[in-house]
């Protein structure tokens, strides 16, 4: 992929490098040439991008010609805004907190210049930042009061560049354009680009073990994809892809939420999107909705401080309560008594007004359908972790013992089970959901509905086996087609 750097100022950044080339903003602007070339990645490094100024106008036509520009307009609006500040601050805080503690003054200016910092203390801090802002020169401003927090955050243009420092920044450039290249170069001259971002550091508690993601890998290049696996560290080349999917557990106040929709707005295609991360990672939201929607579910009571001597009236002892974010079995706990109601409900109820209370129902194992594109395929049964009431016994060291599974062809698995599912899934989207459901005196009832599901080597794909990865490829595939089609 071609790279422009657009700059309106005369100290611009000249680099020796193929296929990247220093434009003025204005010929960008107005030369015909530049508006039909296509898949281009533009680097805007212009004094100015106040809204409406030649800066501004560079990343805004950059969309609309279906270039891909650093920064876009929402970046643009993210510098401006508080609440992303505070965001970036709260993410990164400890990772701030430990790159200035040894600093004696209480202010301090760090330049981010393509993800890299003159004082190689600070790298790992400043390629963050680049991650988060997506700008390619920043200028973050920091104040210790107690704590180190940022006050403000300015995008840089080439002539805010001191003149002591060019050198500096043209080597990070050019390292930065080599390593794209490079990592261009490694993909085979395959019709799309997709990341895969996952948690090397997730374990056992990964949604995919590193044999599926390897799987992922040949799949999609057998469909026309070159897949890369990335990780955190490495999102914000995020732009040289033409999909995201994401295989580390996701969460709304969590980084990957926050890619998802970065790679949305920029016109990736996402599984999953962050429509879905938003809905599926909420167990309030999902008990309304599958309440209105009619779908069996154990005696559901969303609690507030409000009703809590509702719970057990209603549900009786044992019941459950979970965390509207909980993951892996993680925040979902079963009580047994008054006196445990009292102290996880003081625990929950503190992180979150809200949380969910369900009628205990012990079986042996649960159905876990995969859908993708409002259609099955695969079917798991789920057992009971040994000596426990779910599927994952988390201990204490962090480590998850987990159940046995078996997976069966879909037209095998319980009908009734396979209908409930994607009634459930298909009220949120046509992304790639698990849907457990649970078997109990011939009754279904529906538990959970998870974005981004397990799929390991061995377990998911036992029936399937390498047709599995492949259709989840083809998706992506198709969805990026149809995305082109929509943009040319």
């Amino acid at each position: 992929m071609p790279t422009l750097i657009v700059s309106d100022s005369s100290k611009q950044i000249e680099l020796d490098l193929p296929n990247v080339e220093s434009v003025d903003a204005w010929a960008y602007l107005t030369n015909p040439e530049f508006a039909e070339r296509r898949n281009v990645k533009l680097f805007n490094l212009c004094e100015s991008l106040k809204y409406q100024s030649t800066g501004y106008y560079v990343s805004l036509l950059a969309e609309a010609r279906g270039h891909k520009p650093v920064p876009g307009v929402i970046a643009l609006q993210d510098l401006k805004s508080p609440s992303m500040i505070r965001y970036v601050g709260d993410e990164l805080n400890d990772l701030i907190q430990k790159s200035l503690a040894p600093l004696q003054s209480d202010q301090f200016e760090l330049s981010v210049y393509f993800g890299a910092n003159l004082a190689k203390r600070y790298d790992r801090l400043a390629r963050h930042m680049f991650n988060m802002f997506q700008v390619p020169l920043l200028r973050f401003r920091f104040v210790k009061n107690k704590t180190w927090q940022i006050r403000r955050v300015k995008a840089l243009g080439t002539g805010d560049i001191p003149e002591s420092h060019r050198e500096f920044v043209a080597a990070a450039a050019a390292k930065h354009f080599s390593r794209s290249s490079a990592i261009q170069n490694k993909r085979k001259r395959l019709r799309y680009d997709i990341a895969i971002l996952h948690d090397p550091e997730e374990g056992e508690n990964s949604p995919s073990d590193d044999a599926a993601l390897k799987k992922f890998v040949k799949a999609a290049e057998s469909v026309g994809l070159a897949a890369e696996l990335i990780t955190r560290d490495q999102s914000a080349s995020l732009l040289e892809y033409d999909g995201l999917f994401i295989r580390q557990t996701t969460a709304v106040n969590h980084f990957t939420y926050r890619l998802a929709r970065k790679a949305a707005s920029e016109g990736l295609v996402v599984i999953d999107d962050p429509v879905s991360i938003a809905r599926f990672t909420n167990k309030v939201f999902l008990a309304e909705l599958l309440t209105r929607h009619k779908i069996p579910t154990p005696e559901t009571l969303v609690v507030h401080r409000d009703n809590v001597h509702e719970i057990a009236a209603r549900l009786d002892f044992p019941c459950v309560l979970k965390k509207p974010d909980s993951s892996f079995s993680q925040g979902v706990v079963k009580v047994t008594n008054q006196q445990e109601l009292d102290q996880r409900l003081e625990e929950f109820l503190a992180e979150s007004e809200m949380i969910v209370a369900q009628k205990f129902m012990p079986t042996t194992f649960d159905w876990r359908v995969g859908i993708l594109d409002q259609r099955p395929i695969f079917a798991c049964q789920y057992f009971m972790a040994p000596g426990h009431w779910q599927i994952i016994r988390q201990e204490s060291n962090g480590r998850g013992r987990y159940g046995k599974s078996k997976t069966v062809p879909v037209e095998l698995a319980p009908r009734k089970a396979i209908q409930m599912a994607l009634k459930a899934a298909n009220l949120i989207g046509d992304g790639l959901y698990g849907v457990d459901v649970k078997e109990s005196d011939g009754q279904f009832i529906l538990i959970e509905l998870n974005d981004n599901p397990n799929i390991n080597s061995g377990y998911e794909d036992e029936v399937l086996r390498d047709d599995l990865y492949r259709r989840i490829m083809e998706s992506f595939l198709r969805r990026i087609e149809q995305a082109k089609a929509k943009t040319n």
